[in-house]
């Protein structure tokens, strides 16, 4: 049974979008345009662009 991993952005979406940024140097500003409400957006992009799940990147987001 597949479980949905929460995703909150804490702190600043500036300093999570910059450690992003060092991991993978492939993400664009574009790719990491956030708007409060847009986050299945985000997260589709980020899932086209990396290759990896939804829930893998709401992890490493929550994780940084």
């Amino acid at each position: 049974m597949k479980t949905d991993t929460q995703f909150r952005i804490e702190g600043s979406w500036k300093e999570i979008k910059g450690k992003l940024k060092q991991k993978y140097a492939s993400l664009t500003e574009d790719d990491l345009a956030y708007e409060e409400g847009q986050e299945e957006e985000l997260l589709g992009r980020l899932q086209r662009k990396l290759g990896k799940t939804i829930d893998d990147i709401k992890e490493e987001i929550n994780s940084l």
